[in-house]
């Protein structure tokens, strides 16, 4: 690179393009360290570390997922798949000259902050290990690569084969078996459809009930309508509005055998599938509680049905983990760490984190919100508030989310339109600060 980098940008996915296209933007270079060999992040079927599957697609609608500055075609889908987001994401970097700040093939491993303030990180490359001093440092390699075991772990000694989604790739790994899917998220009702295709019997264990929503709802896909009254209600009467909506166009989830959700609708990250409640209808997906335990290839369920299986599938989400940096930074873990929205970290000026959070929509819009943001601040155009007012701003966010989200992970939640309106306040309201400090 011919001018020396003042950032460093952690991932080359959504995330870390969208901070380096922002920072590009005011001028601020970057440098940007990637560990697999092409861009695009979990995007990229096949990838080390990608957890795509073959059947993977958008959960979210294109019109509610696309980048401001790279819309998606129009002639697409309104779910694309795996390849043509990758694709998209490609083509992103290519649009805006991104590549040239990109160091594939490079694997973070530790990042310290000097004495002066600056920060060192560390990198092991294919030419072997690099490091490069910054002013600043923006984390964004997402948090969806170290699966997550079920917990607690579940009684008994199973003899199935297991595996995490993960490790899923496609219905091949299915054919002709006996499989449990246990989880209520995406991920599972995916590999449970996948599954009623292709193996010999199809069972899925929920031991708490989800909104399951189709992703078309009147003609128009699901997150439209929500977006549509988000722009006009508060979330409390969307949430009885929507509930309203799926019990008089699918009914409730008891109608299809699956446990009655304890949470309202928007109190959770919504799970989207237009072949899951089709196929419990045709008893292809065989809906079971909870697990008690395992003898054997037998599992039991809490309600006292007991089932072979060859293979379970533990569709149980991930772990929140940043291994390169110092615990002392991360507190009590990266999934309870408080940041100045959802962004700046309280107590060690110039780390940021893009794309640190669980949305009640789509990642990409916010992704790159949170990018500009940190940009601005980079590059002088906005300023953040005083510290107290920013640890009393975590306080009154964490508060709010622990009522609406209980305790699933309350410091990483964000309502997808609110956030982002809130974003676009906060540009406005640093911007002001910014040129006050300078008057």
């Amino acid at each position: 690179m011919g001018v020396q980098p003042r950032v460093a940008v952690i991932g080359a996915g959504a995330a870390g393009l969208a901070t380096l296209k922002a920072l590009a933007d005011v001028g601020v270079p970057a440098v940007c360290f990637e560990s697999a060999d092409r861009v695009g992040g979990l995007w990229v079927y096949g990838a080390p570390g990608s957890p795509a599957y073959r059947t993977l697609h958008l959960n979210t609608s294109k019109a509610r997922t696309q980048f401001v500055d790279h819309p998606m075609p129009a002639h697409w889908p309104d779910y694309p798949d795996h390849a043509r987001v990758a694709g998209w994401l490609t083509d992103y970097a290519d649009r805006f000259g991104l590549h040239d700040a990109v160091r594939l093939r490079h694997t973070v491993d530790r990042v310290e902050r000097g004495g002066d303030g600056r920060w060192t990180v560390h990198a092991d490359g294919p030419d072997g290990g690099v490091e490069v001093t910054v002013d600043a440092v923006v984390v964004a390699n997402g948090h969806n690569r170290v699966p997550k075991p079920p917990t607690p772990a579940q009684p008994g000694d199973c003899t199935a084969e297991q595996l995490h989604s993960h490790a899923y790739r496609g219905p091949d790994q299915l054919a002709g078996r006996r499989v449990l899917v246990v989880g209520g998220g995406n991920s599972a009702m995916d590999i449970a459809v996948d599954a009623s295709y292709a193996a010999r019997r199809t069972l899925l264990s929920l031991r708490r009930g989800v909104w399951v929503v189709p992703k078309h709802l009147l003609g128009r896909p699901s997150d439209t309508l929500n977006g549509a009254l988000a722009r006009r209600l508060p979330w409390r009467l969307r949430q009885r509005i929507t509930q309203r909506l799926l019990a008089a166009t699918v009914g409730a989830p008891t109608r299809y055998g699956l446990p009655a959700p304890a949470h309202g609708f928007l109190q959770d990250h919504p799970t989207l599938s237009d072949g899951l409640l089709s196929r419990l209808t045709h008893g292809e997906v065989e809906p079971r509680p909870g697990i008690a335990g395992f003898d054997g290839d037998r599992v039991t369920f809490t309600d006292g049905r007991v089932d072979e299986v060859d293979l379970v599938i533990w569709c149980t989400g991930y772990r929140v983990e940043i291994p390169f940096l110092d615990p002392a930074l991360l507190g009590d873990g990266a999934d309870t760490l408080p940041l100045y929205r959802h962004v700046f970290h309280l107590d060690a000026p110039g780390l940021a984190f893009v794309g640190l959070m669980q949305s009640t929509g789509a990642a990409f819009p916010l992704v790159e919100a949170q990018a500009k943001l940190v940009a601005a601040q980079l590059s002088g155009r906005y300023a953040l508030p005083e510290p107290h007012r920013q640890r009393a701003a975590c306080r009154a966010e964490l508060r709010a989310a622990t009522a609406r989200w209980g305790q699933r992970r309350p410091a990483m939640r964000v309502d997808f339109d609110a956030y982002l309106a809130e974003l676009r306040r906060e540009l406005a309201a640093g911007t002001r600060r910014a040129h006050g400090a300078s008057a």
